[in-house]
């Protein structure tokens, strides 16, 4: 079976001798037919990601088709095509069993803790697949980044009519923003990077676009509210210093939600902070029900996909093409693998 396997910080090996997945109780053989890149995989390819260790096979944004698999109660079967969710959780644990199966004690993420998907074939429980027969493989793969905006949307309590901030135009953060105008909200984007903001306008249909490092950064929020700061503000950068900075971007009485994960320490002003009466959330990975709210924004709200993913590579020639989608100026905002 074919493989790629990140055996240390900017090294991949192309492998065709991995052993074929064995299928256990309760799981199913995928074939896996697209790979999503995310910001996961650049930086344990890049060596800076949290919670990771060499070799790994790395890919969690995936879609496929079902080759094996036995009997069971979500009536899924062979030649289903698939999502997979990729946060195998432990189903016991205090978290599991209030539902918040994305936040579980003893989370094992595909691709980070335990092997992924860059490979032609895996062994997924049965609980963590989606029929997906509605939607394109592309769009399939794809449901996994939009579900952490979903979940982070949700864990806001976001309401239609409301108006929200999203700090970084990456694929997360675009993934909350479209999401966010499908509810009927109103957006707000902010980003360094004026080509992303520009697609932030035109892709995720953000009515506002403000550049992070510009002095008026501030004035234009207030101008675009009414004189006031938005009461909801997502922080979907990974940037310790943007995720301190957006303390000052949040209204009296509002939520300040951490999408994006940094590796180290945030401080605050705590006066500040009580002054305002502020809500600070966090948000980790996704439940099933955060995938099908997606599946149901990608059929009924027409956010296109397509436009969504900027580059794509044939699974023999992602070796050679990784290097290339690091660099800025390539500009990619999602990156597709796709496996025949």
């Amino acid at each position: 079976m074919k493989g790629i396997i990140c055996k240390e910080a900017g090294r991949f090996v192309m492998r065709d001798d991995l052993p074929e997945p064995v299928r256990g109780e309760g799981e199913a053989i995928v074939a896996i037919r697209r790979i999503g890149i995310c910001g996961t995989d650049l930086h344990a390819y890049q060596g800076n990601q949290p919670y990771f260790a060499y070799p790994r096979i790395l890919g969690h944004e995936l879609s496929g088709i079902i080759e094996q698999i036995g009997d069971n109660q979500e009536g899924l079967k062979v030649g289903d095509q698939v999502s997979i969710i990729p946060y195998l959780h432990c189903g016991h644990c205090a978290a599991c069993l209030r539902g918040k199966t994305n936040c579980c004690r003893s989370m094992r993420v595909l691709g980070v803790h335990l092997d992924g998907g860059m490979r032609e074939r895996i062994a997924v429980p049965v609980s963590h697949l989606i029929r997906t027969e509605e939607l394109s493989l592309d769009q399939a793969a794809l449901l996994e980044p939009l579900a952490i905006g979903a979940h982070a949307l949700r864990r806001a309590g976001l309401q239609s009519g409301a108006r929200a901030l999203v700090i970084g135009a990456g694929p997360i953060g675009l993934g909350v923003m479209a999401l966010a105008e499908a509810l009927g909200a109103e957006v707000a984007a902010m980003d360094v990077n004026a080509e992303r903001l520009v697609f932030a306008k035109q892709w995720a249909k953000a009515s506002c676009t403000v550049t992070a490092s510009s002095e008026a950064a501030k004035e234009r929020l207030l101008d675009w509210n009414g004189g006031e700061l938005p009461s909801v503000v997502f922080d979907a950068t990974g940037s310790l210093r943007s995720m301190s900075d957006a303390f000052d971007l949040v209204g009296h009485g509002g939520t300040l939600v951490y999408v994006g994960l940094a590796n180290g320490d945030i401080t605050f002003n705590d006066p500040h902070f009580h002054a305002r009466e502020l809500s600070l959330l966090g948000s980790r990975n996704a439940t099933r029900e955060d995938f099908n709210d997606v599946i149901e924004a990608v059929t009924n709200a027409n956010i296109d996909l397509n436009a969504y993913i900027t580059h794509r590579c044939a699974f023999e020639r992602l070796t050679e093409q990784f290097d290339e989608w690091l660099k800025p100026e390539t500009g990619v905002i999602k990156a597709i693998v796709e496996i025949n």
